[in-house]
């Protein structure tokens, strides 16, 4: 146990906001593509939909990691683990900068989805070694707002900087900002010492968990819904809602505020009705990515689709992730290892297939698509329990 833990003063919150800090730098650095994917093409001379690769790329790397950080580092000082993720985040974000090829850019993205992999699986297990227990709900929500805050920021902040200093400029201040976060987390995480490590059979004991194997398909199917289109959002504004580029950024800030509510809302509801909260938030979705490209064809109604795309989306993390950790209260790492896997393979593969459809059939198909993706995770959801369990499958051996 850690000094922190004991006290839950003002040097544990501090702690706990370095680690959240890390989550919105590197989920940033993840959605910034989003935002600059225009004039990414028009630099380097590539499709719309094989720049699309910029997400699947360190989604599919962070999806195949994040299982194995917790595998692998064992008895490894979770603050030496951040630190040295957070110096891999600086590296990706500079060889991203200086990149002049699609195949360097596709390298640094490589490099940056083994950095997601490793800072999520660790990150959502800090939150019980930095405070008191009757305080681990509000870390939690501090740690995984990093992820929603970024989740709806990071596009509109891509646009900005991309927009006044080029795109280049954009992942050089991540950068930076990756830099200022490794020295807080430096300066104020005490050192999180392991004494056993997660195993296989923690792993393996949670097979027979039904509510959390369904917990990974609603991840995958709402997640993947959402970024089939979503990674396509900017030539979505210009193309079909007829939306000036200098109106782009605005919107998308826009968009970061619903999400941000949405987040409050969800946050709340699901702690009531968690199954109802997700299934509202799949029909938002689906309804969002259908329309917009049908009836989105004036910058009003395109823009008012998107807020509600906005408000829909940022619930889906932290109602996602109330469902994992309801269904495996005694097994929170291997949970959250698990869900950030799917997630980011569900970005992957939303991604990848959203560039062959844009590409082979257009932006509407695309949305059409996508949409029915969301109604499939919405049809899950309306076949469900609709009481989670009481009790669920423990691991082996506790978070480390």
């Amino acid at each position: 146990m850690s000094a922190l833990h004991a006290d839950g003063g003002a040097k544990a919150w501090l702690a706990t906001f370095a680690v959240g800090l890390s989550t919105f730098t590197v989920v940033t650095a993840e959605m910034l593509p989003v935002g600059l994917l225009t004039p990414i093409v028009s630099t380097l001379n590539a499709s719309i939909g094989r720049a699309g690769l910029l997400i699947s790329l360190p989604a599919l790397f962070a999806a195949l990691f994040a299982p194995l950080v917790v595998l692998g580092a064992r008895r490894t000082d979770r603050r030496n683990l951040l630190a040295g993720f957070l110096l891999l985040l600086i590296a990706a974000n500079l060889l991203a900068a200086a990149a002049t090829s699609l195949a360097l850019l596709f390298a640094a993205r490589i490099l940056l989805g083994f950095c997601i992999g490793g800072i999520w699986a660790i990150a959502g297990g800090l939150a019980e070694r930095l405070v008191p227990p009757a305080s681990v709900g509000l870390a939690l929500s501090i740690i995984f707002g990093g992820v929603a805050a970024a989740s709806v920021f990071g596009v509109p902040l891509g646009v900005f900087l991309g927009e006044a200093l080029g795109w280049r400029m954009a992942f050089l201040a991540v950068a930076v900002l990756a830099a200022l976060t490794l020295l807080l987390l430096v300066c104020v995480l005490p050192p999180l010492p392991v004494t056993q490590a997660i195993g296989w059979r923690s792993f393996t004991a949670q097979r027979a968990n039904r509510q959390l194997l369904t917990g990974l398909l609603l991840t995958f199917l709402l997640v993947a819904g959402h970024f089939m289109a979503y990674t396509f959002v900017r030539p979505l504004l210009q193309t079909v809602a007829g939306i000036e580029s200098r109106w782009v950024g605005p919107l998308l800030f826009a968009y970061g505020i619903a999400g941000l509510v949405g987040n409050f809302i969800a946050g709340q509801a699901a702690a009531k009705r968690l199954r109802r909260t997700l299934a509202l938030i799949a029909l938002g979705l689906a309804l969002a990515v259908l329309l917009l490209p049908l009836l989105g064809h004036t910058p009003l109604s395109g823009g008012a689709f998107l807020l509600l795309w906005g408000i829909a989306y940022g619930g889906v993390s932290v109602a996602l992730m109330a469902w994992m950790l309801k269904a495996a209260p005694d097994a929170a790492e291997v949970a959250s290892s698990l869900y950030i896997a799917l997630f980011n393979l569900a970005i992957s593969c939303g991604s990848l297939l959203g560039g062959l459809v844009v590409d082979a059939g257009g932006l509407t198909i695309n949305g059409a698509l996508s949409g029915l993706v969301l109604l499939l995770a919405l049809a899950i959801l309306m076949g469900t329990r609709r009481q989670m369990p009481k009790t669920a499958a423990k691991a082996d051996s506790p978070p480390g």
